[in-house]
């Protein structure tokens, strides 16, 4: 984790989040239990410079919480993109409407509200990029499901893979931080990519289908 210190510089040395975002933000810490789900600042910027480079039609994002990465992601969308999110809490759902259209981006995105496991396997779309962060168990089942609806050349990536650093912490040996390190040990193990792990935030791998 980096210091509070450091976290400032980022940001002031970081383009600034939109009013739509500083306002969710601000609603996320006042009116859920784990804010720290939310992108936030930084990594928000990090998602949508993605977006904006890769110039997407077609964004899959697993894990919607309030909203904030969700926004990120199709700011970067052309005028006929599409990004489909879901998210398994239902009770969210008044807040993701809420912020998608505040934003202007409600056109461009499809909310699921269900199971993430069962909803990607209704999907038919090719993906040019797919952002997992939802249940951490499930990383490794998630990246199996998406794989082959992402087209060649596309990305995938997924958030928390350092989960606070006890993914290298032996000590830890909880259920998730097991599926942290197990997930990174299979996509460093997949020889159909290649992969970056940044030290982003709670750890962000970035991962190019090849």
């Amino acid at each position: 984790m980096i210091s509070d210190e450091l976290e400032r510089y980022l940001q002031e040395h970081s383009s600034p989040p939109c009013e739509t975002l500083r306002n969710l933000e601000r609603k996320t810490y006042l009116e859920t239990l784990f804010p720290r789900m939310m992108s936030g600042h930084i990594q928000g910027k990090f998602l949508e410079m993605i977006s904006f480079m890769i110039r997407p039609l077609r964004i899959l994002e697993i894990g919607t919480f309030t909203g904030y990465g969700a926004v990120s992601l199709a700011k970067g969308l052309p005028e006929n993109g599409l990004l489909v999110t879901i998210e398994q809490n239902r009770e969210l759902e008044d807040t993701i409407r809420e912020v998608l259209d505040k934003a202007g981006l409600s056109a461009k995105v499809n909310l699921i509200l269900g199971n993430a496991r069962h909803e990607i396997e209704q999907l038919d779309d090719t993906f040019d990029l797919v952002f997992i962060d939802a249940d951490k168990e499930n990383y490794s089942l998630y990246y199996d499901l998406v794989f082959d609806k992402v087209k060649q050349g596309g990305f995938i990536l997924a958030d928390n893979v350092l989960w606070s650093q006890k993914v290298i912490d032996p000590q830890f040996n909880d259920v998730e931080t097991k599926a942290m390190r197990e997930f990174n040990k299979k996509v460093a193990g997949d020889e159909r990519v290649e992969q970056v792990l940044l030290p982003m935030r709670d750890g962000l791998m970035l991962i190019r289908k090849i």
